[in-house]
């Protein structure tokens, strides 16, 4: 399956799935980097066999080895920093945001492209994680770095669409069976 054959894949019931998955990967105004890159970190940050392994391949496509892989990166620090600091901001005890969080995270200094891409990328992993910290921090981040909230907000459009295509596709697929 590719792009187009994953849409054709949205069952009718969603099919506003469908014309948002297009709209926001085939119509994006992103540089196909940071497109691409945020197409990747968050098929992987969706969970979903089906549109990870539809998309991943695209993505190779369109992106530098190095972008590829801080792509993955991203998603895979964001699986773990998402947890730990919604988690602490949940707690209702503050003192937990005061511990040493004693967890690795040294690629965030040096991910290995464009310092607004990983960023990008990072926020739009965020946003399928929920974590209103992690979104926070991004947010400001990407801001401070001269990017305009369009594109943020193409960011997690495109994360929110993915998202949602791979609950659908995962649950069609539980229900074929």
């Amino acid at each position: 399956m590719s792009l187009d054959a994953l849409k054709s894949a949205v069952p009718e019931y969603a099919k506003d799935l469908r014309h948002n998955l297009g709209s926001v990967v085939g119509d994006s105004d992103l540089p196909a980097q940071q497109l691409w890159g945020t197409v990747l970190a968050t098929a992987i940050a969706s969970r979903s066999p089906i549109v990870l392994r539809e998309l991943a391949p695209e993505a190779k496509a369109h992106l530098s080895p190095e972008a590829y892989t801080a792509a993955k990166s991203a998603a895979a620090t964001m699986a773990m920093s998402n947890v730990f600091h919604r988690t602490r901001h949940l707690l209702s005890d503050p003192e937990y945001g005061r511990l040493r969080a004693g967890l690795r995270m040294n690629l965030l200094g040096d991910p290995g492209v464009d310092r607004v891409d990983y960023e990008l990328w990072s926020f739009a992993v965020s946003a399928i994680n929920a974590c209103g910290l992690c979104l926070d921090s991004h947010e400001q981040a990407l801001r401070k770095a001269g990017v305009g909230r369009e594109v943020i907000q193409e960011a997690f459009r495109i994360a929110s669409v993915i998202h949602a295509v791979g609950v659908t596709l995962d649950a069609e697929a539980i229900l074929a069976e």
